[in-house]
């Protein structure tokens, strides 16, 4: 058996500046924030309907992840406790979801709660440019890595 070597070649990137200029770029100019937008109010409205699968979660949950994010770095870091407050109420609905044989339904309080959560999601997207939303991903993908997030979806 031939010994593996440890090198491992870094990715050459052929236009510096494109890569830099990207980065500083508003979130709401890149076409794959139209995307992203869609696919969270197309999730949202999902729960709102009760036709919400388990897929409609994990992505809600991703958009409160980078919400709760965003706001660590002091954009909108005064509406924490909303935050944290839809992050409760996804986490409600995605156990008794669980318990029900993944039927998710929101009560009114919920939905109100999570919807106030999506809208301060779409105001700091507005606000930030790539580079703060790449950050964002960063210390979640951090996060998750060091077991200091929650799992949201478990067996009941």
């Amino acid at each position: 058996m031939k010994k593996r070597s440890k090198y491992k070649p870094r990715p050459i990137r052929t236009d510096n500046m494109l890569f830099v200029q990207s980065g500083i770029l508003a979130f709401s100019k890149v076409p794959v924030g139209l995307s992203l937008r869609i696919k969270n109010n197309d999730s949202l409205n999902n729960i709102r309907l009760g036709l919400a699968t388990k897929h409609d979660i994990e992505i809600i949950r991703g958009a409160l992840n980078i919400t709760e994010a965003l706001g660590k770095q002091g954009k909108g870091s005064d509406w924490v406790p909303e935050i944290m407050a839809g992050q409760q109420a996804l986490q409600s609905i995605a156990t008794r979801g669980m318990r029900n044989n993944l039927r998710f339904v929101a009560t009114g309080l919920e939905l109100i709660t999570l919807t106030l959560a999506m809208e301060i999601h779409d105001a700091q997207l507005d606000a930030c440019t790539v580079q703060d939303v790449e950050r964002a991903l960063d210390f979640v993908v951090e996060e998750i890595k060091h077991k200091r997030a929650e799992a949201l979806l478990e067996k009941a």
